[in-house]
């Protein structure tokens, strides 16, 4: 467990991806199995323990701790981890049974039991529990002997090693590393590539030692046997106006880029001839069980890349619709009448045993269209192409999709697709293949009105504002007050973050718990320049309406509050056909 907790302390703190890719594959190649299986288990994801819950880690520190002391405490770490992992007694409490009176308490006042005391002088030193022991150990005990054992592992552990125990009990690492890089830095052992371990990891589990022998070459290679496996996806840049001079029209097609959610739906017929079928995100989480009516037409062999939406009488519906069936654990036929999920496909990747990702783009699209012609599902359509000859032109289209064959769609359209023609399916995010263009945002000025401490390496840091728009008389008279619009936590840097948050500290007027109250008067506050991707209606907000993606583009020291915008301004943009409003 020492060894795991250094290194998530490390990555904690290691900016680099090819640092914090050193780093794995060096741990990998020194730990031993199944240490090894289960610490890529954790940082993949792929570890969950049912009883384990904060809830429990609270009231254990609850017993041990003055409980305003833990809150304020807890208010300026900003991670519960952290905070426990710090202020664990390392000596007997009174709440653990040692203190005055001489009782020998068992349970604490939440009712979980208290470990027994630790090791009295002599008796030797506890030696740590390894990985293993922890992860096998919470997956078997129940409920009600979890607690106990949790208590007894931070008695034994030091402040990394608890820090790293309630990572892991918690499930949030947070520690900047994706389930991609740790895989890319497995196959660095035996010099594979990323997309192999990819291709079979759905039909692997922890602890992975068939994975680890495959790449340091002591077995062969596991049999994929997952009958509808995840393919890492392709990704791409943003285009800048520089890129344009160096790019040709005639070797790139252009599409609309979807606002919708990006998915790969994988299916193939199983051995009774029925369909087994999955929709995955484009990290490779399996969400199909969130979306059975699109999953029910899936009846195909192959693998399609496409976008997740939501399709009304033949027209596509805003995020903000599709939002409707985000994040939902039970899936009504009412809601799947009223928000119908629609797959707008633009690749293929797979059909049948056939791998078509090395294959040119159109001849990919092309099978990809005689496909969904045989399909002929109302679930399913093609992308369509934006017909473009210069620059110049797919500009005009980019500015005015409605103009350019979108026509009622527009609504849902958040840019264009630059593709060249010939390019392969790559995973990963590969130069120069796919550019994304997209829409220019809005922007706005709001004021900044509360604001909250951030988490991990911003803990010590104001760093989450919420802004808002004037409403009311357009004077100085009562009536004219600021109303909530977003909430934002990044677009600034380093330097800008340390500006705010002096600012925040010296124009507090009010604290709410962690947030605070910052002067938001005519003549009195700190004006942002907010950019956002789209408007809605929001019941939840006093403006009634909320930004979708929100960031602080610019620092307006040079203006006064009073010269911040007003909501007419927001109810004019969500009137526009680009506003999003439905």
């Amino acid at each position: 467990m020492n060894r795991f907790a250094a290194l998530l302390d490390r990555l904690a703190y290691e900016p680099g991806r090819n640092a914090k890719l050193r780093l794995l594959a060096d741990y990998f190649r020194a730990t031993p199995d199944p240490d090894r299986g289960y610490a890529l288990a954790a940082i993949t994801g792929a570890l969950s323990f049912r009883h384990a819950k904060p809830g429990i880690i609270r009231a254990l520190i609850a017993e041990r701790t003055d409980p305003v002391l833990f809150g304020l405490s807890h208010d300026y770490v900003g991670d519960l981890s952290e905070t426990v992992a710090l202020m664990w007694p390392t000596s007997p409490s009174p709440a653990c049974g040692g203190g005055r009176g001489g009782g020998s308490r068992t349970h604490g006042a939440s009712g979980f039991p208290l470990p027994g005391p630790p090791p009295q002088a002599g008796e030797g030193k506890v030696a740590a529990p390894s990985l293993t022991d922890v992860v096998t150990t919470l997956a078997a005990l129940g409920k009600s002997e979890l607690p106990q054992q949790i208590a007894r592992w931070l008695d034994e552990l030091d402040e990394t090693g608890r820090w790293a125990l309630l990572k892991l009990v918690t499930g949030g690492l947070r520690i900047g590393v994706s389930a991609r890089l740790a895989k890319t830095a497995v196959a660095s052992l035996g010099d594979k590539e990323a997309n192999e371990v990819e291709l079979i990891w759905p039909g692997l589990a922890p602890p992975y030692a068939e994975l680890f022998a495959w790449v340091e070459g002591r077995a062969d290679k596991p049999m994929a046997t997952h009958p509808t496996p995840f393919r890492p996806v392709m990704l791409s840049h943003a285009i800048e106006e520089a890129n344009f001079s160096d790019l040709d029209p005639a070797d790139f097609a252009a599409e609309w880029k979807w606002d919708g959610i990006r998915v790969q739906a994988v299916a193939a017929p199983g051995p009774d001839g029925h369909f087994v079928t999955r929709l995955y995100s484009r990290t490779g989480e399996d969400i199909s069980k969130s979306f059975p009516d699109l999953a029910a037409a899936l009846r195909f062999d192959g693998a399609i890349d496409g976008e997740l939406l939501v399709m009304r009488d033949t027209r596509v519906q805003s995020f903000n619709v599709l939002q409707q069936r985000l994040n939902r654990k039970t899936v009504t036929q009412k809601l799947m009448a009223d928000f119908p999920a629609h797959l707008r496909a633009y690749d293929l990747l797979v059909e049948g045993e056939e791998d078509l990702r090395e294959q040119p783009l159109m001849a990919r699209r092309a099978r990809l269209a005689a496909l969904l012609a045989r399909l002929d599902s109302p679930r399913l359509d093609l992308s369509p192409m934006i017909p473009f000859a210069s620059w110049q032109e797919l500009a005009q289209a980019r500015a005015d999709p409605a103009a350019a064959g979108a026509g009622p769609d527009a609504e849902a359209i958040e840019g264009v697709m630059l593709k060249r023609r010939d390019a392969p399916y790559v995973p990963g995010r590969p130069k120069g293949l796919w550019w994304k263009w997209k829409r220019d945002p809005f922007v706005i000025d709001a004021v900044l009105m509360y604001a909250q401490r951030g988490h991990g390496k911003r803990s010590s840091f104001y760093s989450d504002y919420t802004f808002g728009v004037w409403s009311g008389r357009n004077d100085d008279k009562p009536g004219d007050e600021l109303v909530p619009v977003g909430k934002a936590y990044f677009g600034f840097t380093d330097q800008e973050l340390g500006e705010i948050d002096r600012f925040i500290r010296r124009n507090t007027v009010n604290r709410f718990g962690p947030v605070r109250e910052v002067a938001h008067e005519r003549d009195r506050g700190l004006v942002f320049e907010v950019a956002f991707e789209g408007l809605q209606r929001s019941p939840r907000h006093k403006s009634g309406l909320a930004m979708r993606f929100p960031r602080i583009s610019r620092l307006r020291w040079d203006k006064q509050p009073a010269d911040a915008d007003r909501i007419e301004t927001l109810e004019a943009l969500l009137r526009e056909p680009t506003g999003n409003e439905q």
